[in-house]
Protein backbone atom coordinates (compact mmCIF):
# COMPACT_ATOMS: atom_id res chain seq x y z
CA UNK A 1 0.00 0.00 0.00
CA UNK A 2 1.78 3.33 -0.90
CA UNK A 3 1.53 5.87 1.59
CA UNK A 4 -0.15 9.38 2.03
CA UNK A 5 1.82 11.62 0.28
CA UNK A 6 2.05 8.79 -3.08
CA UNK A 7 0.08 9.55 -5.66
CA UNK A 8 -0.33 7.56 -9.21
CA UNK A 9 -1.99 8.40 -12.10
CA UNK A 10 -3.60 6.00 -14.75
CA UNK A 11 -3.46 7.56 -18.85
CA UNK A 12 -6.00 6.69 -20.98
CA UNK A 13 -4.31 3.81 -22.05
CA UNK A 14 -3.97 2.53 -18.14
CA UNK A 15 -0.30 2.96 -18.54
CA UNK A 16 0.99 4.68 -14.95
CA UNK A 17 2.67 8.16 -15.41
CA UNK A 18 5.79 8.59 -12.36
CA UNK A 19 7.33 11.51 -12.15
CA UNK A 20 8.20 14.50 -9.85
CA UNK A 21 4.58 16.24 -9.22
CA UNK A 22 4.12 19.79 -8.66
CA UNK A 23 0.73 20.80 -10.25
CA UNK A 24 -1.82 18.80 -11.69
CA UNK A 25 -2.36 20.13 -15.62
CA UNK A 26 -4.95 19.08 -17.67
CA UNK A 27 -3.36 16.19 -19.92
CA UNK A 28 -0.47 15.53 -17.34
CA UNK A 29 -1.42 14.19 -14.06
CA UNK A 30 2.32 13.71 -12.97
CA UNK A 31 2.99 12.21 -9.69
CA UNK A 32 5.93 11.37 -7.38
CA UNK A 33 5.67 7.67 -6.12
CA UNK A 34 6.96 8.19 -2.94
CA UNK A 35 8.63 5.47 -0.54
CA UNK A 36 7.30 6.61 2.44
CA UNK A 37 5.54 3.53 2.95
CA UNK A 38 8.42 1.38 4.75
CA UNK A 39 10.36 3.02 1.70
CA UNK A 40 8.87 0.37 -0.70
CA UNK A 41 7.62 1.49 -4.39
CA UNK A 42 6.24 -1.67 -5.34
CA UNK A 43 2.56 -2.77 -4.60
CA UNK A 44 1.05 -0.29 -7.00
CA UNK A 45 -2.60 -1.18 -7.68
CA UNK A 46 -4.23 -1.13 -11.07
CA UNK A 47 -6.62 1.26 -11.17
CA UNK A 48 -9.14 1.82 -14.28
CA UNK A 49 -8.44 4.23 -17.19
CA UNK A 50 -8.82 7.70 -15.90
CA UNK A 51 -8.12 7.35 -12.44
CA UNK A 52 -6.28 9.09 -9.83
CA UNK A 53 -5.02 7.04 -6.62
CA UNK A 54 -3.60 9.30 -3.83
CA UNK A 55 -3.10 7.67 -0.48
CA UNK A 56 -2.90 8.34 3.14
CA UNK A 57 0.11 7.42 5.44
CA UNK A 58 -3.21 7.33 8.87
CA UNK A 59 -4.46 4.46 10.17
CA UNK A 60 -7.61 2.70 8.44
CA UNK A 61 -10.67 2.98 11.11
CA UNK A 62 -14.03 1.55 10.39
CA UNK A 63 -16.30 3.98 9.15
CA UNK A 64 -19.05 4.56 10.89
CA UNK A 65 -22.76 4.46 9.75
CA UNK A 66 -22.70 2.30 7.27
CA UNK A 67 -25.17 2.01 4.30
CA UNK A 68 -27.46 -0.97 4.46
CA UNK A 69 -27.22 -3.03 1.21
CA UNK A 70 -30.21 -4.41 -1.07
CA UNK A 71 -33.09 -2.40 -2.19
CA UNK A 72 -33.28 -1.15 1.34
CA UNK A 73 -29.95 0.73 1.41
CA UNK A 74 -30.27 4.33 3.10
CA UNK A 75 -30.17 7.30 1.16
CA UNK A 76 -26.35 8.50 0.60
CA UNK A 77 -25.78 11.78 3.07
CA UNK A 78 -24.23 14.74 2.43
CA UNK A 79 -19.90 14.69 3.08
CA UNK A 80 -20.02 16.94 6.77
CA UNK A 81 -17.08 16.44 8.23
CA UNK A 82 -14.00 15.70 5.83
CA UNK A 83 -11.63 14.79 8.73
CA UNK A 84 -13.51 12.46 9.33
CA UNK A 85 -13.55 10.44 5.96
CA UNK A 86 -9.74 11.47 5.47
CA UNK A 87 -8.74 10.17 8.80
CA UNK A 88 -10.61 6.76 7.97
CA UNK A 89 -8.58 5.75 5.32
CA UNK A 90 -5.21 5.00 3.66
CA UNK A 91 -6.04 5.50 -0.20
CA UNK A 92 -8.25 7.89 -2.47
CA UNK A 93 -9.14 6.76 -5.80
CA UNK A 94 -10.22 9.95 -8.09
CA UNK A 95 -11.64 9.39 -11.68
CA UNK A 96 -10.26 11.85 -13.34
CA UNK A 97 -12.54 13.17 -16.22
CA UNK A 98 -15.39 15.26 -14.42
CA UNK A 99 -13.69 15.00 -10.89
CA UNK A 100 -10.04 16.32 -11.63
CA UNK A 101 -11.34 18.05 -15.28
CA UNK A 102 -14.20 18.97 -17.20
CA UNK A 103 -13.86 18.98 -20.58
CA UNK A 104 -10.81 20.93 -21.28
CA UNK A 105 -11.06 22.85 -17.88
CA UNK A 106 -9.51 21.72 -14.65
CA UNK A 107 -11.90 21.58 -11.99
CA UNK A 108 -11.11 24.90 -9.65
CA UNK A 109 -9.40 23.59 -6.06
CA UNK A 110 -7.79 20.37 -7.23
CA UNK A 111 -4.63 21.10 -7.16
CA UNK A 112 -4.68 22.58 -3.85
CA UNK A 113 -6.78 19.72 -2.50
CA UNK A 114 -3.89 17.17 -3.80
CA UNK A 115 -1.67 19.39 -2.03
CA UNK A 116 -3.79 18.80 1.42
CA UNK A 117 -3.93 15.27 0.82
CA UNK A 118 0.07 14.81 0.81
CA UNK A 119 1.75 14.92 4.32
CA UNK A 120 4.13 17.35 5.42
CA UNK A 121 7.81 16.31 6.04
CA UNK A 122 9.85 17.28 9.64
CA UNK A 123 13.55 17.66 8.95
CA UNK A 124 16.52 17.39 11.33
CA UNK A 125 18.87 18.03 9.37
CA UNK A 126 20.59 20.47 6.26
CA UNK A 127 20.17 21.87 3.23
CA UNK A 128 20.47 19.04 1.36
CA UNK A 129 17.85 17.17 2.49
CA UNK A 130 15.55 20.52 1.98
CA UNK A 131 16.55 20.64 -1.50
CA UNK A 132 15.81 16.60 -2.11
CA UNK A 133 12.37 17.23 -0.53
CA UNK A 134 11.72 19.99 -3.23
CA UNK A 135 12.91 18.30 -6.07
CA UNK A 136 10.10 15.30 -5.04
CA UNK A 137 7.72 17.62 -4.81
CA UNK A 138 7.27 17.38 -0.84
CA UNK A 139 6.42 20.33 1.89
CA UNK A 140 8.52 20.33 4.72
CA UNK A 141 8.93 22.25 7.66
CA UNK A 142 12.41 22.64 10.43
CA UNK A 143 15.49 22.25 9.07
CA UNK A 144 17.91 25.38 9.18
CA UNK A 145 15.22 27.49 9.82
CA UNK A 146 14.24 25.75 13.32
CA UNK A 147 18.20 25.79 14.02
CA UNK A 148 17.69 29.13 16.67
CA UNK A 149 14.52 28.24 17.91
CA UNK A 150 14.24 27.87 21.84
CA UNK A 151 12.37 26.59 24.28
CA UNK A 152 11.27 28.54 27.06
CA UNK A 153 10.44 26.40 29.94
CA UNK A 154 8.09 27.96 32.08
CA UNK A 155 5.03 26.65 34.11
CA UNK A 156 2.25 25.37 31.57
CA UNK A 157 4.60 25.59 28.53
CA UNK A 158 3.17 23.25 25.87
CA UNK A 159 5.10 23.16 22.19
CA UNK A 160 2.68 22.35 19.79
CA UNK A 161 3.48 20.07 16.84
CA UNK A 162 2.10 19.91 13.12
CA UNK A 163 -0.63 17.48 13.23
CA UNK A 164 0.18 16.98 9.22
CA UNK A 165 3.33 15.80 9.88
CA UNK A 166 3.78 12.27 8.66
CA UNK A 167 7.36 11.61 8.56
CA UNK A 168 10.57 13.07 10.53
CA UNK A 169 13.76 12.84 8.64
CA UNK A 170 16.96 12.73 10.70
CA UNK A 171 19.72 13.44 8.97
CA UNK A 172 23.50 15.34 9.95
CA UNK A 173 22.81 18.48 11.50
CA UNK A 174 25.29 20.80 13.08
CA UNK A 175 22.68 23.38 14.52
CA UNK A 176 21.03 20.68 15.86
CA UNK A 177 18.78 21.72 19.34
CA UNK A 178 16.55 20.65 22.00
CA UNK A 179 13.79 22.42 19.82
CA UNK A 180 14.20 20.13 17.11
CA UNK A 181 14.54 16.43 19.15
CA UNK A 182 11.41 17.55 21.01
CA UNK A 183 9.41 18.70 17.92
CA UNK A 184 10.41 15.24 16.01
CA UNK A 185 9.34 13.67 18.99
CA UNK A 186 5.99 14.74 19.62
CA UNK A 187 5.89 14.35 15.82
CA UNK A 188 6.57 10.43 15.31
CA UNK A 189 5.10 9.82 19.25
CA UNK A 190 1.87 11.77 18.28
CA UNK A 191 1.08 11.98 15.31
CA UNK A 192 -0.73 8.80 13.48
CA UNK A 193 1.36 6.57 11.44
CA UNK A 194 4.22 9.24 11.54
CA UNK A 195 7.43 7.43 10.20
CA UNK A 196 10.73 8.19 11.53
CA UNK A 197 13.50 8.03 9.03
CA UNK A 198 17.33 8.51 9.18
CA UNK A 199 19.53 9.05 6.27
CA UNK A 200 21.94 7.51 7.92
CA UNK A 201 23.47 5.91 11.46
CA UNK A 202 27.77 7.31 10.83
CA UNK A 203 28.63 7.12 14.96
CA UNK A 204 31.70 9.81 13.67
CA UNK A 205 32.41 11.79 10.49
CA UNK A 206 34.96 14.23 9.66
CA UNK A 207 34.83 18.10 9.31
CA UNK A 208 37.76 18.73 9.65
CA UNK A 209 41.45 16.74 9.54
CA UNK A 210 42.25 17.39 12.96
CA UNK A 211 39.71 15.10 14.72
CA UNK A 212 36.25 12.38 14.10
CA UNK A 213 33.07 14.69 15.02
CA UNK A 214 29.85 13.29 16.04
CA UNK A 215 27.93 11.81 13.17
CA UNK A 216 24.39 11.42 11.80
CA UNK A 217 24.21 9.14 14.31
CA UNK A 218 24.28 11.22 17.32
CA UNK A 219 21.03 13.15 16.07
CA UNK A 220 19.33 10.18 15.11
CA UNK A 221 20.09 8.26 18.54
CA UNK A 222 18.28 11.38 19.98
CA UNK A 223 15.30 10.59 18.50
CA UNK A 224 15.54 6.75 19.46
CA UNK A 225 15.70 7.68 22.79
CA UNK A 226 13.09 9.76 23.05
CA UNK A 227 10.82 8.01 21.20
CA UNK A 228 12.10 4.65 22.11
CA UNK A 229 11.21 3.66 17.77
CA UNK A 230 14.10 2.24 15.69
CA UNK A 231 14.40 4.43 12.54
CA UNK A 232 13.71 3.24 9.10
CA UNK A 233 17.37 3.81 7.71
CA UNK A 234 17.84 4.72 4.00
CA UNK A 235 21.54 5.36 3.84
CA UNK A 236 24.09 2.90 3.88
CA UNK A 237 24.15 0.05 4.95
CA UNK A 238 20.63 -0.51 4.04
CA UNK A 239 20.59 -1.90 0.21
CA UNK A 240 17.37 0.85 -0.64
CA UNK A 241 19.68 3.30 -2.52
CA UNK A 242 21.73 0.45 -4.11
CA UNK A 243 18.27 -1.76 -5.41
CA UNK A 244 17.38 2.04 -6.82
CA UNK A 245 20.29 2.73 -9.17
CA UNK A 246 20.92 -1.20 -10.16
CA UNK A 247 17.27 -0.89 -11.28
CA UNK A 248 17.58 2.81 -12.14
CA UNK A 249 20.58 2.71 -14.72
CA UNK A 250 20.27 -1.11 -15.43
CA UNK A 251 23.07 -2.49 -13.94
CA UNK A 252 23.94 -6.09 -12.46
CA UNK A 253 24.97 -5.27 -8.53
CA UNK A 254 27.82 -7.96 -9.26
CA UNK A 255 29.25 -4.98 -11.55
CA UNK A 256 29.32 -2.51 -9.02
CA UNK A 257 32.21 -2.20 -6.63
CA UNK A 258 31.55 -0.15 -3.39
CA UNK A 259 34.53 2.05 -2.45
CA UNK A 260 34.40 4.02 1.10
CA UNK A 261 36.09 4.36 4.17
CA UNK A 262 33.60 2.75 6.65
CA UNK A 263 33.39 -0.97 7.67
CA UNK A 264 29.69 -0.88 9.41
CA UNK A 265 28.27 1.27 6.73
CA UNK A 266 30.12 1.38 3.27
CA UNK A 267 31.73 -1.72 3.01
CA UNK A 268 28.04 -3.53 4.82
CA UNK A 269 26.22 -1.42 2.33
CA UNK A 270 28.46 -3.40 -0.52
CA UNK A 271 28.03 -6.61 1.21
CA UNK A 272 24.07 -6.62 1.82
CA UNK A 273 24.13 -5.40 -1.85
CA UNK A 274 25.44 -8.02 -3.68
CA UNK A 275 28.34 -5.93 -4.67
CA UNK A 276 32.38 -6.01 -4.91
CA UNK A 277 33.98 -4.01 -1.78
CA UNK A 278 37.06 -2.07 -1.91
CA UNK A 279 38.02 -0.37 1.31
CA UNK A 280 40.09 2.55 1.65
CA UNK A 281 42.33 3.72 4.80
CA UNK A 282 42.40 7.44 4.48
CA UNK A 283 39.34 7.72 6.52
CA UNK A 284 37.82 6.54 9.33
CA UNK A 285 38.89 2.68 9.25
CA UNK A 286 42.77 2.40 10.20
CA UNK A 287 44.88 -1.01 9.36
CA UNK A 288 44.81 -2.40 12.96
CA UNK A 289 41.12 -1.56 12.96
CA UNK A 290 40.19 -3.92 9.88
CA UNK A 291 42.88 -6.66 10.84
CA UNK A 292 41.33 -6.60 14.45
CA UNK A 293 40.50 -10.25 15.54
CA UNK A 294 37.06 -8.53 16.62
CA UNK A 295 35.94 -7.27 13.39
CA UNK A 296 33.72 -9.07 11.21
CA UNK A 297 33.43 -7.11 8.19
CA UNK A 298 35.95 -8.21 5.63
CA UNK A 299 36.12 -6.02 1.92
CA UNK A 300 37.42 -8.06 -1.13
CA UNK A 301 40.20 -5.92 -0.80
CA UNK A 302 41.72 -2.57 1.00
CA UNK A 303 43.86 -0.11 0.26
CA UNK A 304 45.69 3.29 1.50
CA UNK A 305 43.57 5.77 -0.93
CA UNK A 306 41.58 6.09 -3.87
CA UNK A 307 44.45 7.17 -6.03
CA UNK A 308 45.98 3.62 -5.68
CA UNK A 309 43.51 2.32 -8.38
CA UNK A 310 45.48 4.52 -10.72
CA UNK A 311 48.97 4.16 -9.17
CA UNK A 312 48.22 -0.17 -9.82
CA UNK A 313 46.95 0.61 -12.85
CA UNK A 314 49.93 2.12 -14.58
CA UNK A 315 52.21 -0.02 -12.50
CA UNK A 316 50.64 -2.97 -14.18
CA UNK A 317 50.27 -1.38 -18.04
Amino acid sequence: MLSRGAMVAATATSNFCIRPYNRPSLHDITLFLSSFNRLKTSQVASAKPGALRVSSSRPISAMANAAGNGSGKAAAPLLSDADELINSVETFIFDCDGVIWKGDSLIAGVPETLDMLRSKVYVIGEIGILKELELAGFKYLGGPDDGDKRIELKPGFLLEQDKDVGAVVVGFDRYVNYYKIQYGTLCIRENPGCLFIATNRDAVTHLTDAQEWAGGGSMVGALRGSTQKEPIVVGKPSTFMMDYVSKKFQISKSQICMVGDRLDTDILFGQNGGCKTLLVLSGVTTLPMLQNPGNSIQPDFYTNKVSDLLIKKVANV
